[in-house]
């Protein structure tokens, strides 16, 4: 009794698994993305998608430690500050870039806010007491002239944030290009 209930169990499993539904594939092309229908599910994929840049890497690795807590001298999962991430995000893609905040202001071009991008450094000045760059951010996006970054904050470890938050409006030195 239980090798015939076990073989029709088995026989109903392999039927299941053989359907002979054809799925069709179509696409249509709307301004810069391709639309994919597959199965009645829309898939969205960016044109762009072919074309990923190395700003895109770093920014992709960099937003892997959202939510990781703030450490001082950081560099890990278990907690990083705001040079830890913005270097290790570089490090992994294989970019050599400086440890300290201080120091990577140093490096690259200096932009306007106009010309930001993906991939760009937003450098701030947080404390009265030190006179000089005490933060740095990871641009993430720029829609509508809405600028997002990606840093790690005292308060609320790494965290993607508007740069025109009223505190870090404030607080905003210069943006750079060093990709």
């Amino acid at each position: 009794m239980k090798k015939i209930f076990f073989i029709c169990i088995v026989s109903l499993l392999m039927i299941s698994c053989g359907s002979s539904k054809n799925i069709s594939n179509t696409y249509k092309t709307r301004k810069n993305s391709i639309t994919r229908i597959e199965n009645k599910r829309a898939v969205k994929t960016t044109k762009k998608a072919a074309g990923v840049t190395i700003a895109d890497k770093v920014v992709w690795t960099a937003v892997t430690y959202k939510g990781v807590p703030y450490r001082f001298g950081g560099m890990t999962k278990r907690g990083m500050d705001c040079s830890g991430l913005i270097f290790t995000s570089f490090k992994q893609r294989n970019i050599p870039i400086a440890r300290t905040s201080h120091q990577m202001y140093v490096q690259g071009e200096s932009i306007s806010l106009r010309e930001v991008q993906r991939g760009d450094l937003l450098f701030f000045k947080t404390s009265r007491k030190r006179g000089r760059i005490n933060h740095v951010g990871l641009v993430t996006s720029v829609t509508n002239g809405d600028i997002r970054f990606i840093h790690s904050t005292t308060s609320q470890g790494v965290i993607v944030t508007s740069l025109y938050e009223n505190y870090w409006k404030r607080a905003f030195i210069k943006a750079k290009r060093v990709l």
